[in-house]
This record gives structure tokens, C-alpha cells and sequence, in this order.
């Protein structure tokens, strides 16, 4: 690889400000307890974003946590004690329940929309350099970068597996059979992704692996990123200081 390549590969931008600005825009999120004020957060996360011009990889992203929250509101309300709403046969919903869920979706929301505008489109072996620079331990960066690495080829693995079974007629059900053979695809998927992990791992050492991974030097700050830190500053602030009032 020559020194005109390494510079055409190099990161055009410095991610370590973008790791501090997601950073303490979720703790700022995280421990809002008010939901008028959680929700003004996430539709001035959601303008900021949509601002931004994401691709519609971003709301199928959103669509999908969304769809997990649906299971905050068909089981919160019915298991926090509080004003009844609403019964439901022997089960009777309360107001703080659904408060509560309300609550809880919107901050994962928000927090599914920063992470994903500030983060989203960025890869994760450029993440590595950024979490080192940032002084994060070494096990911690490598821990990540392989697990981000390598999570896709174990969900390409497990793809190929279910494709197996369908082409030997498995149709899935709740019966002893379906799940015996979903126990056996889980042994199986662990078996095949410990046997990569030691191939990976002799690969490594005969490329002379010493446990850093080398890298490029990270470049300056622009005055760009240092305004989006004082944005995140500003908006963490606003939204805990009205969360207390």
C-alpha cells in the first residue's frame, strides 16, 4: 500500500468529539423524568435529524426499536400500581403505567435518533482509533472492534443455517420438535463462531498481532466538530435544567 493510498483511506473527520457530544446527549436523556419535557427532547432530535437528510435506513432503524417498545404498553400499564384507566378483564391498566411507558419510549427513542444521526453512518473499525484516542483501555476498543466486525458475518452464518432447515421442509411451530431445533441451531451457530474466533485469532498472531491494532493518527478537531460539542453541551443542559424545574 503506498503513502497516496493510506492518505485516500485515512478518516476525512476526528469521531472523538462526536463520542463526547452522543455521550452526553444520552446522559442528559437518560435521566429525564418528565415526559412533556422527554417529548419536546425527541422532536428536537427528530427536526435536528431529519435536517440532517438521512437515508430511510434511519427510520427502518427507528421503526424497528419502535416495535419493541409496543411491549412497554402491553405490559407496563397492567403492572405498575397506580390510578386505573382501564380494565381488561381481570387486568386493569393504571395511568402511571402508561406514563411510565410513554416516558421510557420516548427517551429510547431520542436516544436511538442521536446515536444514529451522530453515529449512524459512520463504520465501526473508525470507532476504534476514535475510543483509543479518547483513552478508552485497549481491551475495551479491541473487544468492540472485533465484536462489530465480526456480529455480521455470525448473522450471515445464522441466515445460512435457517435457510438450511427451510430446505429440509422445517416449518417452525411450538411443539418439542421446533424447539429442539432451534436449540440445536443456537449449539451449532456458538460451535461454527468459536471455530472462526480461532482461526481469526492464528491469522492475527501470523500477521504479527501483539494486542494493539495499528492505526493511523487521528486528524485535529475542525471548528465544526468543536461547535457540534458546545450544540450537545447546550442541549443537555436546556433539557435538564427545564427536566428540574
Amino acid at each position: 500500500m503506498t503513502a497516496g493510498s493510506i492518505a485516500q483511506t485515512s478518516p476525512q473527520r476526528d469521531l472523538r468529539l462526536n463520542l463526547v457530544a452522543a455521550f452526553i446527549v444520552l446522559a442528559c436523556l437518560s435521566q429525564l423524568h418528565t415526559l412533556p419535557v422527554a417529548a419536546a427532547a425527541l422532536a428536537a432530535v427528530g427536526l435536528a435529524a431529519a435536517w440532517r437528510r438521512p437515508g430511510p435506513q434511519l427510520w427502518r432503524r427507528l421503526l424497528h426499536v419502535e416495535g419493541f417498545l409496543l411491549l412497554l404498553f402491553a405490559t407496563l400499564p397492567f403492572t405498575l400500581p397506580g390510578q386505573p384507566l382501564f380494565s381488561l378483564g381481570p387486568l386493569t391498566a393504571s395511568v402511571e403505567g402508561v406514563e411510565r411507558a410513554a416516558l421510557i419510549a420516548t427517551k429510547v427513542s431520542a436516544c436511538v435518533l442521536v446515536l444514529s444521526a451522530l453515529l449512524g453512518a459512520v463504520e465501526p473499525a473508525r470507532l476504534g482509533p476514535a475510543l483509543r484516542g479518547l483513552h478508552v483501555p485497549e481491551a475495551i476498543v479491541r473487544l468492540f472492534v472485533l465484536t462489530a466486525r465480526y456480529l455480521g458475518l455470525i448473522r450471515d452464518e445464522a441466515r445460512r443455517l435457517q435457510e438450511a432447515m427451510r430446505m429440509r421442509s422445517f416449518r417452525p411451530g411450538t411443539n418439542r420438535h421446533s424447539w429442539r431445533s432451534y436449540g440445536h441451531l443456537v449449539g451449532m451457530l456458538l460451535v461454527r463462531a468459536l471455530e472462526r474466533a480461532q482461526r481469526v485469532e492464528e491469522a492475527m498472531r501470523c500477521r504479527g498481532y501483539e494486542g494493539r491494532f495499528p492505526h493511523l493518527p487521528q486528524p485535529s478537531p475542525t471548528r465544526r466538530d468543536w461547535a457540534g460539542l458546545v450544540l450537545a453541551l447546550v442541549f443537555g443542559l436546556a433539557v435538564t435544567i427545564a427536566d428540574r424545574l
